[in-house]
């Protein structure tokens, strides 16, 4: 019998058959650590790691294979991409450049053809010390729009004219008015000459023409461009362009076609204005007035309005005109000039005598309008019944009497037939607050315009003063300027008018208007300048020729 021999103790069995490429049919094996020593069956000896698998044997995959673009592919692909976005770069430059070109064009073409009519912004004229430079030849860069100029209305720094397209030749203007000549001659203001004239294009215009040795000179004649290149309403004249060749300076305006106010009141055999066409051109002129005053920074003060200054279109709407005499109120209270110039009649008792200008100045003024067309009297006429006093005095105390009884019979013109009781009380209300003596008692323009449309009570024109009160001079008149004082000057005044009246012809057959085609005698209310030399002495001149 023989024994089988033992097995030797540490001797290691022999390795397991290595897994073949079968096994993946296999079910799966529990998971084996690496780390750990297989022990052999039945034997508590020590353990042997197995032996690796033969190489070139893969091993169970853990994952898809992974999936990568070739060089190639990816370097086409960055270079594509690059040069999109240069092109659409270039496109957008391209658009940019353009879309710029044309909103500058345009904005140069706005500059210089802006609407009498737009939205109302307010703007700025700019620091005084910038008024004395001279007008840059080459067209300005046109100013931004902060200003809102219902226009029925940009801020601006300096006093760069507010259009740069508009600039005519002397040859140009010439040509326009064929030379000048007498059959083109509208009237003679303040600044000179004023003729028709009709550009190239064949639009009309008035042409302003600088008098040479007139008491307005260059400065005044860019201080006009300055302020009517930013001024613009539907009832203010537009300036079209300018001139300045040599010694030659000239403005041109839009021309207004139907004549002035004053023509159509007093002029010989005229047709009555009706009441309704009376009432719009009260309402117009103060809004166009109350724009100067209110809407503009620093505000402008017309300093002669009156009715030969009130232009009229076909449908009668107003247009206030002629700025040659415009100032500048740089600051809110009163501007002192040393040189008054000034309609007789239509002047505040102030600013005739001291030469203190304020926006109330021409407030007054425009109370004196509103007794025009509520009596249809002239400020002075030696025909009228008031010889001894103002178109102001002698309607005070009719004013006072109508508004206490509501009998506006002895007050309004005789010719005029019919008219609105209501807004008679109306405009009566406003032009007895616009003439009062003392000025700071005097209603701002935006009142007047409220008040003659019925949108505020006429009680709040009053500021407390008693009907009549405020009419007649009392201890609410200016400290500096007593009525005694007044009436003198008024005399005085009165004596320079009349004597105007003698120059020219009772038919009216003097053209005087600035910017429209029609005889008038603006001249009957005599043009009153009063400087002081420079001893302190006033000096007293009148005009030889029309109104401005």
């Amino acid at each position: 019998m023989s024994i089988a021999p033992s097995p030797v103790q540490g001797t290691s069995p022999p390795p397991p058959p290595a897994p073949g490429n079968d096994s993946f049919a296999s079910p799966p094996s529990p998971p084996v650590d690496s780390n750990t020593t297989a022990s052999p069956p039945g034997g508590g000896g020590t353990g042997v790691l197995p032996s690796p698998p033969p190489p070139g044997v893969a091993g169970p995959p853990f994952g898809p294979p992974k999936k990568g673009l070739p060089p190639g592919a990816l370097a086409g692909l960055i270079v594509g991409l690059a040069l999109g976005a240069v092109i659409v770069l270039i496109f957008v430059g391209i658009f940019v450049f353009f879309y710029r070109r044309k909103k500058r064009k345009a904005a140069e073409k706005l500059s210089g053809d802006v609407p009498s009519s737009g939205p109302k912004d307010k703007f700025q004229v700019g620091p005084p010390q910038y008024r004395q430079q001279s007008i840059p030849p080459a067209p300005p860069r046109p100013p931004s729009a902060g200003m809102r100029l219902d226009s029925e209305k940009s801020s601006v720094a300096g006093i760069e004219v507010g259009f740069s397209q508009n600039t005519f030749s002397l040859e140009e203007l010439t040509t326009a008015t064929d030379a000048f000549s007498d059959a083109n001659l509208l009237g003679q203001g303040g600044f000179g000459y004023v003729h028709k004239g009709v550009l190239s294009n064949g639009t009309v215009v008035a042409i302003k023409q600088l008098k040479a040795g007139s008491g307005q000179g260059e400065r005044e004649f860019r201080a006009e461009i300055e302020i009517i290149s930013r001024v613009h309403h539907r009832h203010l004249v537009s300036l079209v362009g300018y001139c300045i060749t040599g010694a030659q300076r000239m403005l041109v305006y839009e021309f207004v076609p139907n004549g002035t106010l004053e023509f159509h009141l007093h002029g010989k055999d005229k047709p009555t204005m009706d009441w309704s066409t009376r009432m719009k051109i009260a309402v117009g002129a103060a809004k166009g007035l109350a724009y100067l005053h209110e809407d503009c920074r620093p505000k402008i003060i017309h300093r002669d309005i009156k009715a030969a200054n009130i232009l009229l279109d076909y449908s009668f709407e107003p247009k206030v005109a002629d700025f040659g005499l415009a100032k500048h109120s740089l600051d809110t209270d009163t501007h002192v000039s040393t040189r008054v110039m000034g309609t007789f009649g239509y002047m505040a008792p102030e600013y005739a005598s001291t030469g203190k200008l304020t926006d109330r100045s021409d407030v007054f003024s425009f109370g004196v309008v509103l007794l025009e067309l509520i009596t249809g009297h002239r400020p002075v006429d030696r025909t009228q019944c008031f010889l001894d006093e103002s178109i102001v005095d002698w309607a005070r105390p009719l004013m006072k009497q109508a508004l206490e009884d509501e009998n506006y019979n002895a007050l309004v013109d005789s010719k005029l037939q019919n008219y609105d009781s209501f807004e008679m009380k109306r405009i009566i209300c406003c032009a007895a607050a616009c003439v009062r003596h003392s000025a700071r008692l005097r209603p701002s323009m935006s009142q007047i315009v409220r008040a003659l449309e019925g949108n505020i009570p006429l009680d709040e024109l009053s500021d407390g003063i008693l009907p009549g009160q405020s009419m007649a001079f009392s201890s609410h008149g200016s400290s500096d300027y007593s009525s005694s004082q007044y009436k003198e000057d008024l005399k005085n005044f009165k004596k320079i008018a009349l004597e105007s009246q003698e120059l020219v012809s009772s038919d009216y057959s003097v053209p005087t208007s600035e910017f429209g085609l029609q005889p008038s005698s603006s001249s009957t209310e005599g043009q009153y300048t009063q400087e002081k030399d420079s001893h302190g002495v006033e000096k007293n001149a009148r005009d030889s020729h029309p109104s401005s």
